[in-house]
């Protein structure tokens, strides 16, 4: 029988999502304890591709999630976790100890900060699941056929050969079939070196219709000499419109098939309160949203909650200016959320965050 998702009975949407990545177990410590503290973890799941279709099928969009996970205790947990927040999965797989002999859901232990002190994450996903799953078996002509949106990060093809090449393939499938790709580079050391990341999400960028931060990608002053430095070189991390402005021209002068560009702006005052803001590049031109500041409660998936809101509003067509500011103030409400995803279903709250509505509503 097919998935029926009932938040999608009244609503007349053409929008398709979909997205691929590897969902984790999260423990946390309770009480913003340190792990090394601790005698019980709080158990959660997340990763950011599957946060980013939590949070759309939270708001109403027809959205699907593609991973591998065992087909165990942990992987059908994980599997029912999406499913209960109205996330299709019935392209899953969950793989035998023959498919994938580590035969493992990737574990993430968050230690949450506090006030001067920082968050803390640790990985334990070597050899999960997705990363010893042979994608040769996978139709992706089939598994892409009739979706109108495919989100992909930086971060699946840094976890083994096979994701790097079932990213690629994706992209270049997605691409012949008319999805509008977007793609967020997610840098993640602790799984490749910079320019690993910068080169192969360079090779994403001509197939890329939305894309989400600016890093890490080469964008060379001059491709023929590399020793004249990249584009980016000297920006700061909370650069001026002006600078922004001319990182995005050199952007779209390269790339001439990416039609939006987008990035938050973080102010860590302290562990417990940021400020954010976001700039976007949209049909010509530059715009930079309103500031936000707000106390943390979880910040893990902030970035993710930023993509879904910006994807939310380009495909209902919000004027860009409502478009960036309704992507940081889905940031802003997630910071104000447990667990990974902005499990948000109401996109009238995010609009009233939007416009600094905070009075009760009853």
């Amino acid at each position: 029988m097919e998935h029926y998702n009932p938040l999608l009975k009244d609503i007349d949407d053409e929008n398709k999502f979909f997205t691929i990545g590897e969902i984790m177990l999260r423990l946390s410590p309770p009480n913003y304890e340190k792990i090394r503290m601790a005698s019980s973890f709080e158990a959660s799941y997340g990763g950011s591709e599957a946060n980013i279709a939590l949070a759309l099928a939270n708001l109403g969009i027809d959205s699907t999630f593609f991973s591998v996970v065992p087909n165990n205790s942990l992987g059908k947990s994980a599997v029912r976790m999406l499913r209960s927040n109205d996330v299709h999965c019935t392209p899953m797989i969950l793989s035998t100890p023959e498919e994938t002999p580590t035969h493992r859901l990737g574990t993430y232990y968050l230690e949450t900060g506090y006030g001067i002190r920082a968050s803390k994450v640790i990985y334990d996903r070597k050899h999960s699941a997705i990363t010893e799953y042979d994608f040769s078996k996978v139709d992706l002509d089939a598994l892409l056929d009739g979706y109108t949106w495919l989100h992909l990060s930086g971060i699946t093809p840094a976890l083994a050969p096979n994701c790097r090449k079932l990213i690629m393939d994706c992209l270049k499938v997605a691409k012949k079939k008319g999805l509008t790709v977007s793609f967020d580079g997610n840098f993640r050391s602790t799984l490749w070196t910079w320019e690993e990341a910068r080169d192969f999400c360079t090779e994403c960028l001509p197939y890329v219709d939305v894309l989400l931060g600016i890093e890490p990608y080469h964008l060379w002053k001059d491709e023929n000499d590399h020793s004249k430095g990249d584009h980016k070189d000297g920006v700061p991390l909370q650069p001026s419109y002006e600078q922004q402005d001319e990182i995005f021209q050199q952007f779209i002068k390269a790339y001439p098939n990416i039609k939006c560009i987008a990035r938050h702006v973080r102010y860590a005052h302290s562990g417990s309160e940021n400020s954010l803001k976001a700039f976007m590049w949209y049909e010509g031109h530059t715009f930079e949203s309103k500031l936000f500041t707000f106390n943390i409660l979880d910040r893990v998936g902030g970035g993710d909650a930023f993509a879904s809101g910006l994807i939310y509003a380009m495909m209902h067509n919000y004027k860009p200016m409502d478009m960036v500011n309704f992507a940081v103030a889905s940031s802003v409400i997630k910071h104000t959320i447990h667990g990974d995803a902005n499990i948000t279903d109401d996109a009238k709250s995010i609009r009233n965050l939007m416009n600094m509505n905070y009075d009760i509503k009853r």
